[in-house]
């Protein structure tokens, strides 16, 4: 009886897995939080595990029969670009949202690279992402600019939501 109640060694294991997803996406989503952005650290961070929890789910949930997870990944990504286009609007010619869809998008791939086991491609994924959203932005000039400028300035173009 006792056997049932307590996890398994592999259990605890996905649970790491699991937390794991949920702190690299709290990273990507407290900078999208942080700028007030619709997705932010909870959506970041559930989303990252959701995507573990699944991708762990297609590798052992299945007990002997027959399994592809190739195709759980598939409908993952099609899954989460839908969510992610609910982030997009687009007013006039201005698009909104685009980045904040692209991190959605990243930190399902960071889940799945988590549930899989490839933990340095997954927080590696995660620093560069971060230097991304927090150093590189490119104004409508073309032109690199710090990412912490005010962003009421003139120059500063980052028109995602």
């Amino acid at each position: 009886m006792i056997d049932t109640i307590l996890p398994s060694w592999e259990q605890l294991e996905m649970t790491g897995q699991i937390v794991l997803a949920l702190l690299l996406g709290g990273v990507i989503g407290f900078e999208r939080e942080r700028r007030n952005k619709p997705a932010g650290l909870r959506t970041h961070m559930l989303v990252a595990a959701g995507t573990t929890a699944f991708t762990l789910a297609s590798m052992y949930g299945f007990g002997g029969a027959p399994r592809d997870p190739s195709r759980v990944a598939a409908q993952i990504v099609s899954g989460v670009g839908f969510l992610g286009a609910g982030t997009i609007f687009r007013s006039g010619s201005e698009v909104r949202g685009l980045t904040t869809a692209a991190t959605i998008w990243l930190v399902a791939a960071l889940g799945m690279l988590v549930g899989t086991g490839m933990y340095w491609l997954a927080i590696s994924s995660t620093a560069l992402a971060w230097l991304v959203l927090h150093v590189v932005q490119i104004g409508r000039s073309g032109s690199a600019i710090e990412a912490d400028e005010d962003a009421t300035s003139p120059q500063h173009t980052d028109h995602d939501a």
